[in-house]
């Protein structure tokens, strides 16, 4: 897997934040020959320049968890989207009545955007309805789906291939029922990627916000019995310095664990 963005909320780029990347959520997995994206925040144009450099057809399989606008923000400036060379398919969960498509397409109408995705998409694109709970087949891999808690809603995600297993569990907060499916839902991962966006001092004034914190980062991961732990969804004002910090607390309890940064590589 290969991090194009991190960050949560807003895009924070800036000499403060260059060693970990201020730009919002995109994880590129490969399996094999299939290529897994998961979210377009504004981290998806990179990783779209860097396809289109390679001058070979793309064909993606792209799970959005949620659809907030630091998780969709880079779906407009993602280049495969304009190449009818390339096949993409686009997952994510209905929401108040409205599918996939609906509301993809919602996000670049006038005036919020001066044209739309039937004007200038010439990929070959397929929308796809998730429902949550199914187990979704990507080549060899199985991509499972959790509902999280999140506002208005948010899906998990489990990758299994090969023998390896990685979690996407950004935008989630801890302290209700659901935190023990998700424990079940992450059992024994080779990696956890969680929301760790505030400490504990941080999270007392913004309890509903739909975030979690180291703390609940590192419970999740031993709950959960997973091999690693990879901190996720930054906050956009905590800067390197702070990062560092965070990142020495949270090996103290996990010595395995490590903070995204963009263009960092993990293989299973």
């Amino acid at each position: 897997m290969r991090f194009w963005g991190v960050r949560g909320s807003i895009p924070s780029p800036g000499p403060q934040t260059k060693r970990y990347g201020g730009n919002t959520p995109c994880v590129e997995v490969r399996c094999g020959d299939e290529l897994l994206i998961f979210d377009l925040g504004s981290g998806a144009r990179g990783l779209g320049d860097a396809l289109a450099a390679t001058r070979k057809p793309v064909k993606a399989s792209i799970f959005i968890s949620h659809y907030h606008y630091d998780h969709l923000q880079g779906l407009p400036f993602f280049g495969p989207m304009f190449s009818p060379a390339n096949d993409v398919t686009l997952y994510g969960s209905p929401r108040d009545g409205k599918s996939l498509k609906q509301i993809l397409a919602g996000q670049m109408v006038p005036p919020y955007f001066p044209v739309t995705a039937e004007d200038v998409f010439r990929t070959r694109l397929a929308y796809r309805d998730v429902i949550v709970g199914e187990d979704i087949p990507v080549g060899d891999a199985t991509v499972r789906t959790l509902e999280l808690n999140h506002p208005g809603g948010n899906v998990g995600y489990r990758v299994d291939f090969g023998g390896r297993s990685l979690v996407y569990a950004t935008d989630v907060e801890h302290g209700t029922a659901l935190d023990k499916g998700l424990f079940d839902f992450a059992r024994g991962a080779d990696a956890l990627i969680y929301d760790s966006m505030y400490t504990e001092d941080e999270y007392r004034g913004r309890t509903g916000w739909g975030h979690s914190t180291w703390e609940a980062a590192v419970r999740a991961a031993d709950a959960s019995d997973v091999k690693q732990l990879v901190l996720f969804h930054h906050d956009p004002g905590r800067d390197d310095a702070a990062m560092d910090k965070l990142v020495r607390q949270v090996r103290k309890q996990r010595p395995e664990a490590i903070a995204a940064k963009e263009a960092m590589v993990l293989k299973l």
